[in-house]
């Protein structure tokens, strides 16, 4: 499994509206200029948030993003999920029930249903606030 640039950007751009938790609307072009991300890839993030009501919108002179919930309510598994589509490491993985001709005889299946439990486990125990906060391992 690799976690694609979107899902990456779009985590970093979590972390930047966490960090401002506020009553406060945050433009995309300040978000894009301290992540160093173009403005652009930040607009075809957020359809992908906004669909998943992670975000609220501000339209006008003071509009902007700022999360729908607190930092401590967002896991960075969800987050992944929204942008990544799975985080299993095989493809037979990514459909549920799985649906793979070999699943009853593959020898190696458990191997990759622990990997995609051990994954899951960790991304889903860390929070936007975890990681502002730096407790995670």
């Amino acid at each position: 499994m690799k976690i694609s640039t979107k899902g990456r950007y779009a985590l970093r751009m979590m972390i930047d509206l966490a960090s401002r938790d506020d009553e406060n609307f945050v433009a995309l072009k300040d978000i894009a200029k301290r992540q160093d991300i173009s403005k652009k890839y930040l607009e075809q993030i957020i359809p992908l948030l906004n669909k998943t009501d992670f975000l609220l919108t501000n339209r006008g002179y003071q509009g902007g993003y700022k999360l729908a919930r607190k930092p401590k309510d967002y896991t960075v598994g969800e987050i992944l999920r929204v942008t990544e589509g799975s985080l299993s490491p095989v493809a037979c993985l990514e459909i549920k029930p799985n649906t793979c001709e070999r699943k009853d005889f593959c020898l190696t299946l458990p191997v990759w249903e622990g990997l995609e439990k051990v994954i899951g486990d960790y991304l889903d125990n860390i929070t936007l606030q975890d990681i502002i906060d730096k407790k995670f391992s």
